[in-house]
């Protein structure tokens, strides 16, 4: 009827909300630029499958902090290592290993039991990620400029040290001792573009042992510690 009011269902919203409704998997680590290393970023990564049980694919949204005032700094795509082998040549400089933060305890999962923070980063072990910096300075008002590519951290003296350690500070962890365990890869060792052939394993990705539904709904009670309303988080540049 003309000038009705469309009503939309409780149904209807869940149906709209659906593409973020499964980004619970929470988990913090630092970026940093492409074409040029010194410019870090510590990065709050909320993340979902594509489709339910699509573990070949999930997509993040990434954050300077995980308070109400968090800025939207960009997206990061992580892939299986099949889904990564089977794209173009051309294709593959924009990805990045995620083998290295791993096993150097760079990534970690606030809020996570150490098994099932365990369980995941193995499955995040072997996959690859694509990302993109929107709001390229988190120190600036707005979003200035042209986007960044962005990478993982790749090497032991790679890190700043007071970035690291005012993450670890805020999450009362300690990146030095928390080296996820049982874990064991030849991480790439350049960081050129598209240079990554040798990482090795014996398999891809397999999903962890645990739901990510039930993990997504672990991982996502951080919004109510008090690590989540606790102020922004720090983020450092050179």
């Amino acid at each position: 009827m003309e000038g009705e009011e469309h009503q939309m269902s409780s149904q209807d919203i869940d149906e709209a909300m659906s593409p973020i409704g499964n980004h619970g998997l929470f988990f913090c680590g630092f970026h940093v630029a492409k074409r040029d290393t010194s410019f870090q970023v510590t990065t709050m990564h909320y993340c979902g499958m594509r489709g339910q049980g699509d573990y070949e694919m999930h997509q993040c949204l990434l954050y300077d902090s995980a308070g109400p005032a968090a800025k939207l700094l960009g997206v990061e795509y992580i892939v299986s290592d099949k889904l990564y082998r089977s794209l173009p040549h051309e294709e593959k400089k924009y990805w990045h290993p995620h083998t290295y933060e791993v096993l150097s305890g760079g990534l970690v999962a606030p809020g996570m039991d150490d098994q099932a923070e365990l369980e995941f980063m193995r499955f995040l072990l072997t996959t690859w990620g694509k990302t993109w910096h929107t709001w390229p300075d988190p120190t600036t008002p707005i979003p200035l400029g042209e986007p960044l590519l962005m990478w993982a951290l790749t090497r032991d003296d790679q890190a700043d040290d007071v970035m690291v350690a005012e993450r670890d500070k805020r999450f009362g962890v300690s990146t030095a001792r928390d080296h996820p365990a049982g874990m064991t890869a030849n991480q790439p060792g350049s960081t050129e573009l598209g240079e990554h052939q040798s990482l090795q394993r014996s398999r891809s990705a397999s999903p962890p042992g645990r739901s990510l539904t039930i993990m997504s709904r672990q991982w996502a009670s951080v919004w109510r510690s008090p690590i989540a309303s606790s102020g922004p988080g720090e983020c450092r540049h050179g």
